[in-house]
């Protein structure tokens, strides 16, 4: 597969040192991307080149640290831990991937696009704010020490409550969707103070189907009222567990608990930032756990749920949730413009979600599949024909059907676009009820 990052101005903070090092980084992921097939699937070869990554990637996370410290960067433990967090908990999760698909070419790229995406993010957003250009998204994390007390507790419980053995994926979960996604919201608070927290539990549906449900003799693959509010109620005991290690929260009550579409739940994370957000992968799916701190709480998000509504509530969530399955339509383009436009154009008649590169985009079709990818052919870094070569390689996804964005149309780029076997192009400039009707068709004739 012939795959190749390529830099762009942006990526350039101003730090020359570590401007060196990012592009240092992204040509050692161009030579592993750039392996033939046959070398991909010598173990030893591959072995020996995401060693000579991490050596690379560690000694830069040393190298920046270093630096902060002599310019006194105010948020260089924020930094460290992010850092920590991907050498001891993604990294890891990878690798043990890659041996357990054998060092397979698919389990390598994924491999690489996860640590290019991360490499990325990380550059535009955390390692940007060194500059003072914005502030990072993670700077209201709870202590390290905090938090990796909070990590073994929930992993204790995730084994003795539900019998699963799980992993720490990230310890810096954005809120991106993840699979049939059941999003729960608990309040607690108390009476002398207006302060309160909000914690926010995401479970995959087959892990309540195959935890709660095999423990309740339930054998079908769907959930039903019954079995969600069973679920409720163990999530409940859960947090309650978890609250229950950290003295400063026990005077805490819980006074609202809700029930979330994924839309409502990306809104929190939009719009207030998180002091915990775990993301776990477990045999049965992934699981994440949110903690908002008491004083970025807002109000009025969902039906409140109690006694005497809670069975109702859970029946209109689950017939909600299964009526409004919409056809989902990835839109994957550069441009906040373009993602915009078609987003408002779409989203009334489908679950539109969108990224800004290839490699999100990857990430997000494996977390979550669509029914369409409207993909942009022309993107920085990992472009259109990129991504589209990398899910026709995947088994799991060679099927998804596949439309190009493109603002060309002579008569050779088509010609070259439709050789890719993609499943048809969509010129950018067409009028928007034009390219909604085109949508529309392609979607009744699947």
């Amino acid at each position: 597969m012939d795959n190749q990052l390529i830099w762009k101005e942006e990526f350039n903070i101003g730090i020359k040192i570590i401007d060196e090092e990012h592009r240092r980084l992204f040509k050692i992921i161009n030579k592993l991307f750039a392996l033939g097939e046959e070398e991909k699937r010598s173990k030893k070869a591959c072995q020996e080149g995401i060693k000579y990554f991490k050596e690379h990637a560690i000694k830069h996370f040393e190298d920046e640290e270093k630096y902060m410290e002599l310019t006194a960067y105010d948020e260089l433990e924020i930094h460290r831990r992010l850092h920590k967090g991907f050498r001891e908990n993604s990294l890891p999760a990878l690798e043990k991937e890659l041996e357990r698909e054998e060092y397979s070419p698919e389990a390598i790229d994924h491999f690489l696009a996860v640590c290019a995406g991360w490499l990325i993010g990380h550059t535009l957003t955390e390692d940007r704010a060194i500059t003072g250009e914005k502030r990072g998204k993670w700077e209201d994390l709870l202590p390290e020490e905090e938090l990796e007390a909070m990590k073994g507790v929930i992993l204790r419980l995730l084994k003795n409550m539900f019998q699963l053995k799980a992993q720490v994926i990230s310890d810096a979960y954005g809120g991106e969707r993840f699979g049939k996604g059941i999003y729960y919201r608990l309040v607690y608070g108390r009476e002398e103070d207006d302060k309160k927290w909000e914690i926010l539990l995401v479970f995959e549906d087959k892990i309540l189907i195959n935890t709660v449900g095999k423990l309740m003799g339930v054998r079908s693959d769907t959930l039903d009222i019954i079995l969600m509010d069973a679920a409720r109620y163990t999530a409940c005991q859960f947090v309650r567990h978890v609250m229950s290690h950290y003295p400063s929260i026990k005077p805490y009550e819980m006074v609202e608990e809700n029930l979330l579409s994924y839309e409502q739940f990306h809104e929190i994370f939009e719009n207030k930032k998180p002091q915990v957000s775990l993301l776990f992968g477990t045999e049965e799916g992934y699981f994440s756990y949110c903690v908002f701190a008491p004083h970025l709480v807002g109000s009025g998000i969902g039906v409140p749920l109690d006694a005497a509504n809670a069975m109702a509530e859970i029946g209109k969530y689950l017939t909600e949730k299964e009526m409004n399955k919409k056809p989902k339509i990835l839109i994957v383009d550069d441009s906040v413009t373009i993602r915009q436009r078609i987003m408002r154009l779409l989203a009334g008649d489908y679950d539109v979600s969108a990224v800004g590169s290839g490699v999100s985009a990857i990430r997000a079709i494996t977390l979550d599949r669509p029914d369409l990818v409207l993909l942009d052919y022309e993107m920085p870094v990992c472009d259109g024909i990129h991504v589209l070569e990398m899910l026709r390689s995947e088994k799991e996804f060679a099927d998804i059907p596949i439309i190009f964005l493109t603002g060309r149309d002579d008569q050779e780029s088509v010609k070259k676009v439709l050789s890719l076997k993609a499943n048809g192009y969509l010129l950018k400039y067409l009028n928007p009820m034009d390219i909604k009707k085109r949508i529309d068709d392609f979607l009744k004739v699947k």
